[in-house]
């Protein structure tokens, strides 16, 4: 069975629970293990989370049009998961995905936000551009059959 789905909700930290919930819900039928929907939700999590603090930053909390994407597609058991936002881009992504890697240090941000999706995910790829915005694409193949 395929499926796709796509969604988008305010760029602000509440909605990072539902982002966990809806990715959780769209691979459940496929009978994923309880450790591969962890792994899936927290490189979720810290997607969303980067577009939230890094893509939107103050702006997240005054501008309606502050939005985190999130497409899911599934084939066979391979989940594929786009997460995106409109927000200043990244300018530098091979630094941005170096551990330890911060531009907010002030938030005690810890800078393992990329380093995380990549021990989850068997793939990450970041596509950004100044002031445009930023997308990261993560695949996951799950186990069995």
């Amino acid at each position: 069975m395929n499926n796709k789905v796509k969604f988008e909700f305010a760029a602000i930290s509440e909605n990072t629970a539902l982002a966990r919930v809806v990715v959780a819900a769209f691979i459940t039928p496929l009978d994923p293990t309880v450790g591969e929907i962890s792994d899936i939700k927290t490189a979720v999590s810290e997607a969303v989370t980067n577009a939230i603090i890094h893509g939107y930053g103050e702006n997240s909390q005054s501008v309606n049009d502050t939005v985190v994407t999130i497409a899911l597609q599934n084939e066979l058991r391979t989940i594929f998961i786009e997460v995106s936002d409109k927000g200043v881009g990244i300018e530098n992504i091979e630094s941005a995905r170096e551990p330890l890697f911060t531009t907010k240090p002030e938030m005690e941000r810890s800078g393992l936000g990329f380093t995380v999706m990549e021990s989850f995910m068997d793939t990450v790829e970041v596509i950004s551009r100044p002031n445009e915005g930023t997308t990261i694409k993560m695949v996951k193949k799950l186990a069995g059959e």
